[in-house]
Order: C-alpha cells, then structure tokens, then sequence
C-alpha cells in the first residue's frame, strides 16, 4: 500500500481579454476499490463560486463560472490517496453466460457499445476476434487483447491530438496513453466484452523513495467486464496498482476531460499543464 499525493496544475493562457468562461473539471479522485482518498482539494483562478457533483459515470464534477474580465484561467488539483494493490482474481463468466450477464445492468449494456473514439479499423477488430475464439474465457481474452495493442503500439508524442480516434492512432501504431486505451477498448468491445475508459495518473518510478517528488502526467487505462471489472494499464503493459489513482470513468475520453468548457474571448488560447507526484508512504 503506497500514499501518494498528487498536485495537477492546468489552464489556459489567453491572446487577449475573456469577458466570461463556462467550466466543468473532473480532476480530483473519488474513493474506490483500492484507493481511498484522505484529501483532495481544487483551487481555481480567478476565484468564482463552485458547484460539485457527481456525474452520472461516477466521477467528481466540479462546474464553475467566471464572469469577470480575465486573460488566464488556471486550476490546481491537490489530492492526498491512499492506494493498494487490486485483486484480479475474481472470477470469470464462461462466454456462452457472458450476454446474459452483460445484459443484466445498464452499465455493462452502455459500455459494450462502440463511440466514434473508440471504434475500430476493421483489421483490430478481426485480430481481437480471433484472440477471443482462441481464449478459455472472457478475461483471458480481454488480458490478451490488451496486450497485443500494447506489443503493436508504440507510445509516441506529438503524433495525435485530443481528438484523434482509435482508427487514425492504429493506421500508425503511434499515440499516447489516450490513443492506446481507445484502442484497446475497441479491441476489447469488437470481442463482445464490455470495457470502459479511465482517467487518472500513474506514479512513473516504481521504486520511488519516500518524500521523493516526481513529475509525472494525466494516465488513461482500460477496464474490462468478465463476470467482475478487471483493470490494465496497456501503455505499459501491467495490471493496475499501487501506482494507479483513479480520477473518473467513461465510454471514453469525452466523458471524462480534465477541464471543458467555453469562453467569450479571442479565438487563440494556449493550454498549460503539470503534474507532480509524491510518495509520502
């Protein structure tokens, strides 16, 4: 069990004045299985008024308005998680039970369906189907899946955008976290097994020490439905752990952006973003 605390620092420069700015952020983690969160807190700049939620995935929304004359906006996320090691041994539902099982929530009904990020070119969905008839059982079939995308994908900066699709990321087999995850989720999908996209981080040095501060960034992984969710990290090819804080699930990366939303303002903004990680146990 490792406690980790994570500060994400994000935001835009504007070419200009803005009059007024519309913003949602889901930035800050939520207790789960495996991760319990001792503090979290989200300071934003200039200061407004906020309204917190939880969105219909689960994740923690935090929505605010600016309505005085600005030229940048920034956000920092600091939050203070308790982590441990996931089980991945539950069990698996044979492959003639898994579309009862599928159907039996709407959960696992939404994320058996493909989005325009996630679907896939049709030689990964003939690859992933064959992986599936060659498997004992869903999950065994999801595990190979994954890591046959990360075998053929190379992580690569610079060669995607925010809106690339799983397509245009496998015709190159290049892209970043982001773009591995879609693919593997449409992959996944292609197979009949439900997945769903993850947003959080993921501390970068294993063997960090205590006190050490890291930089890191904003992670993306895959989780699977077998019979129970299953959680793998196919930029790096391991199951999730320790290293792992979870910020939000979705269909994809849409349902779970860091920070959206909409200004009145010059057309021209520049992003901004850091993160940094501490092991404090």
């Amino acid at each position: 069990m490792k406690r980790l605390r994570v500060r994400h620092q994000t935001g835009f420069t504007y070419q200009g004045e803005v009059t007024a700015s519309y913003n949602e952020a889901r930035m800050l983690p939520t207790s789960s299985d495996g991760q319990f969160v001792l503090h979290s807190h989200l300071e934003v700049q200039p200061m407004s008024s906020q309204h917190h939620y939880v969105d219909y995935w689960g994740t923690r929304v935090t929505s605010f308005e600016i309505l005085t004359p600005h030229r940048e906006l920034s956000l920092t996320a600091t939050s203070f998680v308790e982590v441990a090691d996931r089980d991945h041994s539950g069990p698996a539902v044979p492959w003639d039970e898994l579309p009862a099982a599928t159907a039996r929530e709407v959960q696992f009904v939404e994320q058996a369906a493909q989005t325009p990020l996630s679907e896939p070119a049709e030689d990964l969905a003939e690859l992933a189907r064959g992986i599936a008839r060659d498997a004992s059982d869903p999950c065994a079939a999801a595990a190979a899946i994954c890591r046959r995308v990360s075998e053929s994908v190379e992580y690569v900066q610079g060669v995607t955008g925010v809106g690339s699709t799983a397509r245009e990321a496998w015709a190159t087999r290049k892209g970043v976290c982001q773009d591995i995850t879609h693919i593997a989720i449409g992959a996944i999908r292609a197979a009949g097994i439900p997945a769903r996209y993850v947003s959080g981080y993921l501390h970068p040095k294993p063997d960090a020490a205590i006190g050490e501060t890291v930089t890191g960034e904003s992670h993306a992984w895959v989780e699977w439905f077998c019979g129970s969710w299953h959680g793998w990290d196919p930029t790096n090819d391991i199951p999730i752990g320790d290293r792992h804080v979870l910020v939000g699930r979705g269909r994809d990366y849409k349902d779970v952006a860091p920070l959206r939303g909409v200004y009145a303002g010059p057309f021209r903004s520049n992003l901004f973003v850091t993160v940094e990680i501490t092991r404090e146990s």
